[in-house]
This record gives structure tokens, sequence and C-alpha cells, in this order.
């Protein structure tokens, strides 16, 4: 009796398993279907959502969903935790993963912006707009450790600026939730700059009378590489063909929007932008065409990589340089110029 007992709880764990292995295998995922999670959704990011309207991933058989992290630091824990494939995010996040030590570290594969997206948003009309308006008064300039943050403090402060709360220093407050400045800005009357991409920038100024764009912060950062694609190691290494195919879209998306005028880009980006019209996005667009804010090949450069290493130092967030090659995987993008893949 005891023997039979025995096959049978043999038998019934030998089903199990082959039971599992059929549901496993039925739902194994499909690598062609990318769960991408964005820091924000922005015009800054243009040529991700032409690749996605004009059907250029849909032409490499990807399907790229979207989720919307509010936040470097919560689009990096859906990367750390599985819930996204690849992120869309500020390469300091990789950084900073790199420092701790994490296991099959994030790595960025494609650099899509090269200077900070951001504009300076003040309450009333400001005259010639330059630094020395922010003295004695207040900027909301993103959160703490996020590199919309640091970039402002490295610009405020590699011009001789000190930031503080004195009549003659700037007030820089990092303690706002990325996605919650603009409301914080308009509901707080001691606050009269803030820093906000478009097309919130843009939004915000037709919502708020007196408002108005003053400053672009690309312009007075210059080249620093700001938001990359940024996946783990293994999905790097074991999805190449994948990874290849992504960044092919997107830089077939960067040809369409340099070979054709603002109004055209726009028509492209409107599905991605609910509530904007045509007229405002094309704004948009020919704000960040004016400040050359995408990267033509998606190489991050060591140069690039070290100017980030310079303002996360000045930030105080690192004590240390990080390893370019340890952080940035070229190899995909290069593969890309090497096909001349337009």
């Amino acid at each position: 009796m005891k023997i039979w007992k025995r096959l049978t709880l043999l038998c019934l764990a030998l089903l199990m398993v082959a039971t599992s292995g059929l549901l496993f295998g039925c739902n194994k995922k499909d690598y062609n279907k990318i769960e991408l999670n964005e820091v924000t959704h922005s015009i800054f990011y243009a040529p991700l959502y032409v690749a996605i309207n004009n059907g250029y991933f849909e032409d490499e058989d990807l399907t790229v969903t979207l989720t919307n992290g509010g936040g470097s630091n919560t689009s990096m824990s859906a990367l750390l935790s599985g819930s996204a494939d690849m992120i869309l995010a500020g390469p300091e996040t990789a950084v900073y993963t790199n420092q701790q030590g994490v296991a099959n570290a994030p790595v960025v594969f494609g650099q899509l912006t090269q200077c900070d997206g951001s504009f300076i948003v003040s309450k009333e009309t400001v005259e010639d707009f330059t630094l020395d308006d922010l003295v004695g008064e207040t900027i909301i300039g993103g959160r703490a450790g996020g590199l919309p943050a640091m970039t402002l403090q490295y610009i405020i402060e590699s011009q001789g600026y000190e930031i503080g709360t004195g009549a003659d220093q700037i007030n820089l407050r990092t303690d706002v939730a990325f996605d919650l400045t603009a409301s914080v800005w308009e509901n707080d009357s001691t606050v009269k700059y803030c820093t906000l991409f478009e097309p919130t920038a843009t939004n915000i100024v037709n919502a708020v009378s007196g408002s108005e764009i003053v400053a672009s912060l690309g312009e007075l950062s210059g080249s620093i590489p700001y938001t990359c694609f940024i996946a783990r190691e293994n999905y790097i290494e074991d999805h190449s063909d994948v990874v290849e195919k992504f960044l092919t879209a997107v830089k077939r998306a960067y040809s369409y929007i340099v070979t054709n005028d603002s109004y055209a880009v726009a028509q492209a980006l409107l599905p991605s932008f609910d509530g904007n019209t045509v007229e405002e996005l094309q704004i948009a667009v020919e704000q960040y065409v004016a400040i050359n804010a995408w990267s033509s090949n998606m190489i991050m450069s060591s140069q690039s990589f070290d100017n980030l290493m310079n303002v996360m130092l000045n930030a105080g967030v690192i004590t240390e340089k990080s390893v370019f090659s340890e952080v940035v995987d070229n190899t995909y993008v290069e593969n890309l110029l090497e096909e001349n893949v337009a």
C-alpha cells in the first residue's frame, strides 16, 4: 500500500512538472514586445514618439508599450524589478546603480538627447533674462539627485553664483517631485521661477496669465548626455537583435525630424499628445531643434560622460567617477553607423 502511495505521489509530482512546463511554454515572453518606461512624457523625446506613430517599430516587427515613470528613480525601479525591459531616463541612474554594485547592472545602449531639455518659466515678463535675474529669487529645479536639478546647480555655480536663501543668493528648490513641479510653482506665490520640459512649459504659460518662457537650460548648459535608453546587461546580451531593431527605428525617426518641417513633425507627434494642438507642438519642436537637442548618432562620447561626472561630483551625489565602459555600451549604435542606417 505504501508503494502505491509513493507511486501515486510520484506520478502527481511528474504531472505537475509536465503541466507547469506546458504553462510556462505557453506564457513564454515575446521579446519583440518591449515594455518601455519613460522618465516623463515630453516632446523632448520626439524621435521615440515619431518612431511609434509613423510605424517604424512595426516595420522592425517590434511592439513598444510606454509607461510614464514620473522621475528617473521610479523608472530605474521599474527596470530593476523587471516590470520594464528598457527605460528612457537620465544616465545618472545607471551611474548610481553601477556605484552601488548592482548585479546584472543597467547599461546605457543609446543616447537620445544631448543637452538639458528644460526651460526656465517665469510668472512675469523678464526682459533679456540672465542668471542675475535669479538672484534673491526661488526656482524649482527638480528632484534632488536628478539630472535636471544637478545640471541647473552646475550652471549656477560654474558661473559664480551661490545657492542659498540669502538676498544675494539663488534659492534652488529640489524638494518637489518631478511631475509636480508645474502645479507647485503655479500655486506657491513665493516662487517666481521653475524649470519645465515641453509641452508642459507651453501649456503652463498658456494657462497662467503673465507667465513666459525666459531661457533654455540647454543653451546655458551646453553638451551633456541627458536622456538615454538603458537596459540590464543580460537583456542587451541575450536580445541584441531586439536592441538593434529598436535603435534602427529611433534613428529612422530622427532622420524624419531633421528632414521635414516642424509642422509635419508636429502632426506626427499629435497622437502622443492629447490636449495639444499641432501649433503648440510645432512651437516646441522648433525650440528643441534650435538647441540641437537630439543626438544624431545616439553615441555617448567619453567626453560627454565626463561632463556628466563633473555635474554629479559638483552636486555631491557621488565622490568618484565611474568607469565609462562599465556604464555605456556603444556597440549597437556603432553597428548602425557601419550599416549606414538613415
